[in-house]
């Protein structure tokens, strides 16, 4: 598919999304953002998009009910058309050592990282389809990718990105095949804020290419992902090989 006059419709449009939204933009794609509580980073962000040329708009919504998923298509569709991008980047990462693990922080993550990609996916759907063509994108995680947990602390976390990754394959045989469905698995890509010197070495230490991504590989695989015509069903690491450590 060529992003050219098309719409993508993008969640969680800060820090990678901004990146990833601007890729787009720079293809001639329209661009619009939801957001739950972050407006001014996804203001941000269609300000820069607009810097491109191409058409922005923002919408507020709770995504982890379908009611707020389908709200968000029907307003896209409504003012920008489409869409026939779909790009599910709402996420919840935060360590909750497993005593104090309760159901709050376990279904957050679950409807986070999850259900609205779930949702999201399944209201755009129709629409894809109408056009002829559809890309929905995915974000799961390298360490679900990768086959075990590595780290404590992220149960929930890691099931629903690995939940993430049996979602693209099980979208991907539903959709097809007018629409394609795939997924990208990020790595040590940029560094938290606030991360010491001495953990930011250890993750240099353990990843193979010696250094942190940057979210414009991340821009770079997704547009692999809406160009090809011929990848549906697939997660692919952006990682720098982290996972072969």
């Amino acid at each position: 598919m060529d992003p050219k006059g098309r719409v993508a419709l993008i969640s969680g449009g800060a820090r990678i999304g901004q990146e990833v939204a601007a890729a787009l933009a720079r293809r001639g794609c329209h661009i619009a953002l939801t957001y739950n509580r972050s407006r001014k980073s996804a203001e941000e962000t269609a300000d820069r998009v607009r810097s491109f040329g191409a058409r922005s708009m923002v919408v507020k919504a709770d995504l982890s009910r379908a009611a707020g998923a389908a709200a968000a298509v029907h307003a896209v569709h409504g003012r920008l058309g489409g869409p026939d991008i779909v790009v599910c980047m709402a996420s919840v990462y935060e360590r909750v050592p497993f005593e104090k693990l309760d159901e709050r922080s376990f279904r957050m993550n679950l409807d986070v990282d999850l259900a609205s990609a779930f949702y999201l996916a399944r209201e755009a759907a129709p629409q894809l389809k109408k056009g002829g063509a559809g890309r929905i994108v995915l974000f799961a995680d390298w360490l679900p990718r990768s086959g075990r947990p590595r780290y404590r602390g992220f149960l929930p976390y890691y099931i629903a990105k690995a939940a993430v990754v049996g979602l693209t394959e099980s979208l991907a045989l539903e959709l097809a095949p007018e629409i394609l469905v795939n997924a990208i698995a990020p790595g040590p890509i940029l560094k938290p804020p606030g991360m010491s010197a001495r953990a930011d070495r250890a993750v240099r230490r353990v990843t193979p290419l010696g250094r942190w991504g940057g979210p414009e590989e991340i821009a770079r695989a997704l547009l692999f992902l809406v160009e090809t015509e011929f990848v549906t069903g697939e997660c692919i690491r952006v990682d720098g090989g982290r996972h072969l450590h």
